[in-house]
């Protein structure tokens, strides 16, 4: 039988450890390590979820690495086309991370309603584009579908969708100029088939995506010539690295361009997330910590004639610092456990109800995004438990000068 685990299971059962002077004390300790878990699993969670969010937004409009000629061209429209039929594509297949490749291109235009015109990113796909990723924001109607002849269905923002007093099945005209500036600008009729809230307003308001053969047509490109590639990834962590491996299998008059580098402010931005998730981890353990070490001292000065006693029948200072270790970290349990079951359940509502928004203007989310991982979950209790555990043997090195004799006449 282990003495000590034994001691303190009966010391922190009992009617009396419960009604002590050291009771409001311990509960504070508890309390501590409760609130501590929860603050930061919100913080991992919420910090992590927006970066997440935020990197799935800007992929999804551009995938996380694109593939296009090299120009001087510095806006989003496509210039120089080039081939859907490529030798890197087999090359690609032995880079693992690759979920899919996708030809798109993009062309500048000017809408024609009854309100002043604007200027709109038309972006055009083919058969092969995945929607998957618009689908998840799509709040009203539905994707193009393919089809053998041009199709004049597109989707757009409702943010678009306001700014041009238009909605569902609407048809809009737009003017493109052709790559032939002698001849006259191209003009189409689009008809809105579905309407998109991404959040992401820097992006809805500028783009709408249709079939790619208008701009094929407009800028007299052969049926298999595109503006870019985009790559999507499995994973966004490792995106420099997989950056660096596409790059490294394309030929040279192509250039790469990660989502990161393409929106560098923003992703600087969320980078800034990890100092203040690691910076509120810190604080909530220390904070915990020494509430913790004041719960063990004033339990150690509780007991101090039980430890007297227990040094006078034989049991050596290792043992008696177990036994106020055990008490301890049972507390630190407790306090961890409550604290995953408030926070957890608290994300979990976060995550479902979406009770927090938030203003996409300046965080480009509606609402507050939640990441739930059992990894960080897991990896962040045994953390607090054993930075709180290795805080409380400082304290617990008190009793090894505690001397038998003034110990038992201790009052």
């Amino acid at each position: 039988m282990n003495f000590e685990y034994f001691i303190a299971k009966r010391l922190t059962g009992s009617k009396a450890h419960k009604n002590s002077i050291s009771a409001p004390i311990i509960k504070i300790g508890i309390a501590a390590i409760t609130i501590g878990i929860i603050v930061m699993l919100i913080t991992i969670s919420t910090g992590i979820g927006l970066q997440r969010k935020i990197s799935e937004k800007a992929a999804a409009f551009n995938g996380h690495v694109t593939l296009s000629n090299f120009d001087s061209n510095t806006s989003d429209e496509s210039q120089l086309p080039i081939s859907k039929h490529q030798a890197f594509s087999e090359d690609f297949k032995a880079i693992k991370g690759i979920r899919y490749m996708q030809g798109v291109a993009s062309k500048l235009g000017i809408t024609r309603t009854d309100l002043p015109p604007e200027g709109l990113i038309f972006k055009g796909v083919g058969p092969d584009y995945n929607w998957s990723v618009f689908k998840e924001y799509l709040v009203e109607g539905k994707v193009p579908i393919a089809s053998e002849t041009i199709s004049n269905d597109v989707i757009l923002s409702s943010e678009t969708a306001n700014r041009l007093q238009l909605k569902l099945n609407d048809r809009f005209e737009m003017v493109f100029l052709r790559a032939d500036t002698k001849r006259l600008p191209a003009q189409v009729k689009f008809t809105i088939v579905g309407i998109f809230n991404s959040g992401f307003k820097q992006l809805d308001q500028s783009f709408l995506l249709g079939d790619i053969r208008h701009i094929q047509r407009i800028n007299k490109w052969q049926p298999d010539e595109i503006g870019n590639f985009e790559i999507f990834l499995d994973q966004h962590n490792n995106l420099n690295e997989k950056g660096n491996e596409i790059y490294n299998n394309t030929p040279s008059q192509l250039k790469t361009e990660t989502v990161a580098e393409r929106y560098a402010a923003i992703f600087q931005w969320i980078t800034f997330f990890d100092y203040n998730i690691y910076g509120i981890i810190w604080i909530m353990i220390i904070v915990a910590g020494i509430n913790m070490i004041t719960a063990l001292l004033v339990l150690i000065l509780e007991r101090t004639q039980m430890i007297g006693v227990l040094k006078a029948l034989g049991a050596n200072n290792w043992s008696i610092r177990k036994l106020f270790l055990y008490n301890a970290s049972y507390l630190v349990a407790k306090g961890l456990l409550w604290g995953n079951i408030l926070g957890i359940g608290l994300l979990l509502i976060q995550k479902y109800a979406k009770l927090f928004p938030l203003n996409p203007d300046m965080y480009y989310v509606t609402e507050v995004p939640v990441y739930l991982s059992l990894d960080y979950i897991l990896l962040l209790n045994l953390g607090s438990f054993i930075m709180c555990f290795l805080m409380l043997l400082i304290p617990s090195y008190i009793i090894t000068k505690i001397s038998p004799i003034r110990a038992i006449r201790f009052q």
